[in-house]
């Protein structure tokens, strides 16, 4: 005998009919009222979503989102790097302030070769532009007439000569700006070659500016009376640790690394990022877009120089006294090391790219008496120089970039590895393979 239940869904009420027969024995359907949906005996009703998933509102998946790690991993660095002066000694803070004044000078020119494609080996020139010019700008006249003792010097404020330094080097990219905007390729390297030996021959017979081959003495940073050197003030001490002229420099050199890498990523999100990369893409595509070629590739010689002056400006700081032997040919050939190795196009890449080739220099001069191979820097023996070794270790870095990693360290940095059941179409070889069709609904 079965008897009638009340369906999930409501129903009207009905009137009384005729008993209906069913296994022999009839019954009198009865009026139903509007019930509540029973539940299947032994079965479970999953939940709509997990406890612990993402999709669940309210609930914590207990997983970092990648932005989040980003962001977790960017504050922990710069609590690190705003810490440093606590902790080191000055050996550190020297080779960390020319890594900073590198990681300016390679976002610049990064822009100009990854981002552009244009070639450049003139870097080193601009990069004297903005050190020489820092100098001239804020140095006090010396000497009468023009013999060659006398110095020429406008004795701006340090600060205002330090901006318009980059200017300044902004204004002779500019002036070469016409070339760059109409050679393409070797054409242009070899024109910008020829920066670096004409920059040479002035700054060597042009000694009321630059001071000759002796060079010239840099005027210290002040800003309202607080000198970056060890006085004004005197015996300076924070939480206890003595605060000389490289603790000081050290945040400077800070804040520049950060407006450089914000104004680079902000250019690069822009429309001018995305005209610049059209134009390293294919030039005839970019005029179809409506890309003014010759007027994008001038404004990215004049934005890579205007870095270039910013880093020279604040290695000329560092080193106190700057001399025409720093703005040589390898200085650019360095600095293109710096963005084949970290990366072509990419802001984070160059960065990471000129803190490997700053570094390893210096690390190799400290440690040559530890290290086989090596000769100290002054001294007598048959082994290899700290700075020809680092240019054999950047000559190996760049040919492992270029075989195994031609994204350079930025395309390593974006690889994720390939988990277990990750079907995410960024990970996935064959994304298009495996989809599923929806199967046709069938009433």
């Amino acid at each position: 005998m079965s008897d009638t239940r009340a369906t999930a869904e409501p129903t009207e009420p009905t009137e009384p009919t005729e008993p209906t027969e069913t296994t022999g024995i009839t019954e009198p359907t009865e009026i139903t009222e509007p019930a509540e949906p029973a539940e299947p005996t032994g079965t479970v009703t999953a939940p709509t979503a997990a406890p612990h998933s993402p999709s669940a509102p309210g609930r914590w998946s207990g997983k970092v989102s990648p932005r989040g790690r980003r962001a977790a991993t960017l504050a922990a660095g710069v609590l690190v790097l705003l810490a440093l002066p606590f902790y080191v000694s000055s050996f550190w803070l020297q080779t960390g302030l020319f890594a900073m004044a590198a990681v300016i000078g390679a976002i610049g020119l990064n822009l100009l070769s990854g981002t552009t494609g244009q070639l450049s080996l003139g870097h080193a020139f601009f990069l004297a532009v903005g050190a020489y010019g820092y100098v001239w700008l804020a140095s006090e006249p010396s000497g009468t007439g023009t013999g060659s003792g006398s110095r020429y010097g406008l004795g701006l404020p340090p600060v205002l000569a330090f901006v318009l330094a980059i200017v300044l080097a902004g204004a002779a990219g500019g002036l070469f700006s016409p070339i760059s905007g109409r050679l393409r390729g070797m054409y242009l390297g070899i024109a910008t070659l020829a920066l670096v030996f004409l920059g040479h021959h002035m700054m060597l017979n042009a000694p009321q500016v630059t001071g000759g081959f002796n060079g010239r003495s840099v005027p210290p940073l002040d800003i309202l009376g607080f000198s970056f050197t060890d006085t004004s003030p005197d015996g300076l001490t924070v939480i206890g640790v003595p605060f000389g002229g490289l603790e000081r420099l050290w945040y400077v050199g800070l804040a520049l690394v950060a407006v450089a890498w914000l104004a680079a990523r902000n250019l690069l999100r822009g429309r001018p990022g995305r005209a610049l990369g059209a134009v390293r893409d294919s030039e005839v595509a970019a005029a179809v877009m409506g890309v003014h070629l010759t007027r994008y590739r001038a404004s990215a010689f004049i934005i890579s120089s205007m870095y270039a002056g910013a880093a020279g400006a604040l290695l000329a700081l560092v080193f106190k006294r700057v001399v025409p032997d720093h703005f040589g040919l390898l200085l650019s050939i360095d600095y293109l090391a710096m963005i084949v190795i970290g990366g072509l196009g990419s802001v984070g890449g160059a960065a990471c790219g000129a803190v490997f080739v700053a570094l390893i220099p210096h690390l190799l001069t400290k440690y040559a008496d530890d290290l086989p191979l090596l000769t100290a820097p002054g001294t007598a023996g048959s082994g290899v120089s700290p700075g020809d070794a680092a240019r054999y270790l950047y000559g190996t870095a760049i040919v492992l970039v270029l075989i195994f990693a031609p994204g350079g360290l930025a395309g390593l940095a974006r690889r994720r590895p390939r988990g277990k059941g990750d079907d995410s179409p960024r990970t996935r070889r064959f994304p298009l393979r495996n989809r599923t069709t929806p199967k046709e609904h069938t009433p």
